[in-house]
This record gives C-alpha cells, sequence and structure tokens, in this order.
C-alpha cells in the first residue's frame, strides 16, 4: 500500500489531495515538522531532508510533492495524467513554474503575515510579494485564456500543482479574482471535492 507521511497544513496537502483525487488506497502517516517528528531516525531514514511530504511506494520512496504528484499521475493514469508527451512536459513545466516563480514569494508574504511573531513582520515586505506576484499572475491568466485548465481539457495534475500553490495567496492578502481567469479557475480547483477531503486528513 502506499504511504504517505505529512500533515494537511503543509506542503503534503498537495500530495493528499492528489491522493484523494486518484481515489486509490493509502496510509497517511501523520508527520509534524512542528513537532520536530521530521528529524527523527525513523523519519530522516524515509527523507534524510527531514521534510514533508515523502511517500513510500514499494521499494521506491520519494520526496518533493510536486514530483510526487507527477510520479502518481503517470503511475495511475486516467484523467488527472497528460494525455501526450507534449501535456507531459507542459504539466513538469507548469509545476517546477509554480515553485520557482510563486511559491519562493509566498514563502516570504506567509512570514510576513503569519509565521514570525508579530513584531518581526514587516508589512513592506508583505505588500512587496503582492506587488511581485503581479507578473507571474499575469503569465498564468494569459495562459489559461479561453480555456478551463492548463492542459486545456479536464483538470489534471499541473491544475492541481499549480493551484496547491495558490491556496496560500489569500493568507498573504493576494485577491486572485483580480487576475482574470485565474479566478474562477482557482475556484473550480479548490472547490473539488477531494481539496475538501484532503484538508481533513
Amino acid at each position: 500500500m502506499l504511504k504517505v507521511y505529512g500533515v494537511a497544513n503543509s506542503r503534503a496537502h498537495r500530495t493528499l489531495w492528489m491522493l484523494e483525487e486518484l481515489g486509490v488506497e493509502y496510509e497517511h502517516v501523520k508527520t509534524n515538522f512542528a513537532t520536530r517528528e521530521t528529524r527523527t531516525p525513523e523519519y530522516l531514514a524515509v527523507n534524510p531532508n527531514g521534510h514533508i511530504p515523502a511517500l513510500e511506494d514499494g521499494d521506491t520512496i520519494l520526496w518533493e510533492s510536486m514530483a510526487i504528484n507527477l510520479y502518481l499521475a503517470k503511475k495511475f493514469a486516467g484523467p488527472l495524467s497528460p494525455s501526450s508527451l507534449a501535456d507531459e512536459g507542459h504539466a513538469l513545466k507548469w509545476s517546477v513554474w509554480a515553485m520557482t516563480e510563486v511559491e519562493p514569494l509566498l514563502v516570504t508574504g506567509l512570514r510576513h503575515s503569519v509565521m514570525l511573531p508579530p513584531e518581526q513582520r514587516d508589512p513592506a515586505k508583505r505588500a512587496a510579494v503582492v506587488s511581485s506576484l503581479d507578473v507571474p499572475l499575469g503569465v498564468l491568466a494569459a495562459a489559461l485564456e479561453g480555456r478551463d485548465s492548463l492542459l486545456g481539457g479536464d483538470f489534471s495534475v499541473a491544475d492541481l500543482n499549480v493551484s496547491s500553490v495558490l491556496t496560500w495567496a489569500p493568507i498573504v492578502g493576494v485577491e486572485i479574482a483580480r487576475y482574470g481567469a485565474v479566478g474562477p479557475w482557482f475556484e473550480r480547483c479548490v472547490g473539488r471535492p477531494a481539496f475538501t477531503r484532503a484538508q481533513q486528513r
């Protein structure tokens, strides 16, 4: 049986969401970074980086939420999986894009919104994050113009991976609805029942 380590209020939510979408049986090993469970010898034997999520699939152990989700999409095929080599490339492109163009900004915004003690938060840095997101979210809006999904068909792993990163945006104060087609696309993504089930894990 598949085994996923992590908690829902972390990047592990992406993998839990993916597994709930797929409807496959899995074991959820709740592993919390806040209580340093990711630093135990047992967990470091699974992921020596000490981060979550991690996935065990028999002898295959994977780290990094985006890589895990792309692996699961290919393993189980079906509607979330890209239907061609070109679409597989696009799914990889958008997943890496979300990690490099959007997530680092949002992490900074989270630090200065909720993560740091109030006296250490810098409103100017949070505001700079909101402003800086205009460029990447403009790119995403252009890609979604006239289409319901990033690959042009049904909801796929590309949509899941990108929208999972953007779930942090409202916490930072980003108004996703300002970005054209991004707003309704995002609402469709997070409105899926599997998203809610993953949150409740």
